[in-house]
Order: C-alpha cells, then sequence, then structure tokens
C-alpha cells in the first residue's frame, strides 16, 4: 500500500467515526431540543423537569461509555454523570450548594482525565500564557464575585465553596489546554462563560435578563458537547491545537 492509498484509507476511516460519532450523539441533540421545547421562564421545580434537564448529560455519557468503555467512568463519562446529579439539584434552588458540589467532582474527574496517556502533554510559552490569562480570570471574577457572596444567606458555606469551585473549573481549563485539543479546549470555555453566567444571575451581580437562562443552558450543554467528543477522538487526533493555529 502506497502513500496515497494509506492517506485515502485514513481519510474514509476518519470520515466513518465521524458518521457513527454523530449517530451516537443524536440522542443528546433531540433531547436537548426537547428540553428547550418545554422549558418557560415560569417552570416549576418537580421530577420531569430534573429529569429532561439532565437527559442530555445522560446520553452523553452513555455515549462516551459505548466508545471508551468501562474505563471513562474515572474520567469524562464519569464527570458526565456527576454533571447530571448537579443538574438534577440546580432544579431547586435549596440544593445549590449540592449541584455546585456535584459539577465540582465532574471537573475533578474531567482534570483526571485530561491528565491520562491517552491525551498528550504539551507545554510551550503560549500553553503558559494561557495559564496565566486563566488564572488571573478565576482569581478576579472572585474578586468580583466575593462582596455579592457577603450578603447571601448561607455566605458561611457559599464564600469558601465558590473558591474552591472556581479554583477546580480554572484547573480543568488549564489542563483542557495542556491537551491541545481543540474540541476540549473549547468546551472547557464554554463551560467557564455558562458558569460565569450563571454566577451573575444567581449571586445578583446583574438582574436577571430575557435570555439569561438560554446562554447559560446552550454554553453549558455545548461545553459538555464538546469535552464528549474532544474525549472520544483523543486518541485519533494527536495534537490539533497546532494545525488549528496555523490554519
Amino acid at each position: 500500500m502506497d502513500i496515497l492509498e494509506t492517506h485515502a484509507y485514513d481519510r474514509r476511516k476518519k470520515r466513518n467515526m465521524s458518521c457513527a460519532l454523530f449517530v451516537s450523539l443524536l440522542p443528546f441533540f433531540l433531547s436537548s431540543a426537547l428540553y428547550f421545547y418545554l422549558w418557560t421562564p415560569d417552570s416549576k421545580a418537580s421530577l420531569m423537569t430534573a429529569g429532561v434537564k439532565s437527559a442530555p448529560a445522560l446520553l452523553l455519557a452513555a455515549a462516551v461509555l459505548s466508545w471508551k468503555g468501562g474505563q471513562s467512568v474515572m474520567g469524562v463519562a464519569g464527570g458526565l454523570l456527576f454533571s447530571a446529579v448537579g443538574d438534577c439539584c440546580l432544579v431547586w434552588p435549596e440544593l445549590f450548594l449540592h449541584g455546585m458540589g456535584a459539577f465540582a467532582v465532574a471537573h475533578l474527574l474531567y482534570s483526571l482525565s485530561f491528565l491520562s496517556s491517552r491525551y498528550t502533554a504539551y507545554t510551550s510559552s503560549f500553553t503558559r500564557f494561557l495559564y496565566l490569562i486563566l488564572t488571573v480570570f478565576g482569581g478576579g471574577f472572585y474578586i468580583y464575585l466575593f462582596p455579592f457572596l457577603q450578603k447571601a444567606p448561607d455566605s458561611h458555606l457559599l464564600t469558601p465553596g465558590v473558591g474552591i469551585y472556581i479554583l477546580l473549573l480554572t484547573l480543568m481549563a488549564a489542563l483542557a489546554f495542556r491537551t491541545h485539543h481543540v474540541a476540549t479546549l473549547l468546551g472547557s470555555l464554554s463551560f467557564m462563560v455558562s458558569d460565569a453566567s450563571l454566577a451573575l444571575q444567581v449571586f445578583n451581580v446583574v438582574q436577571p435578563f430575557q435570555y439569561g437562562h438560554i446562554v447559560v443552558m446552550v454554553t453549558y450543554y455545548l461545553a459538555q458537547l464538546l469535552i464528549a467528543v474532544g474525549d472520544v477522538k483523543a486518541e485519533e487526533n494527536g495534537d490539533d491545537f497546532s494545525k488549528w493555529k496555523r490554519s
């Protein structure tokens, strides 16, 4: 088999994998569409609401498990399962801390996955610069939130809890950049945008606006999708960040 035949074979293999991956993600797309179709600003907390909201993360976890097997339980699939728990908790405002704790565990599992041998680590001056930007953003955002956290009824729990959560979220994003997988790093950034939007509204930094919930959920589902796709394709693509920068 010459070079041209090998290249054509690789292209067919990647195309077939992309088609199969898209088919396995169809339940996620359908459940996400169902959530936005059913959600209204006056939706009441209920088991049905929790189930519809958490279904996309659960279906993504099932898709990752079908591709990566049980090993992903302690990685991205496990993170998606804990995210589904967090989704359920956040339906009831009184369970906000429980939900934040579930998402904190999810970020830990994502971080463990990004540190695994399936993701090749790359360190450069540009990557270190990105680490610095993420650290400054995370620390600055916590400082900005601090006075609003102090006004919350359960500030003695929220103030340190939010600080730890932001630290874990920033760590997850930094490790995502370390992998140099475009889908993974864009997913981590989308997660940060989603959580920042949610925090600004929950802690009354800004007045809830008309499409505030939509912004939070669209960026959240997009983040989970990109992280899941990045995990499935981690072994296939290698360092695609450098290619993305050159394109």
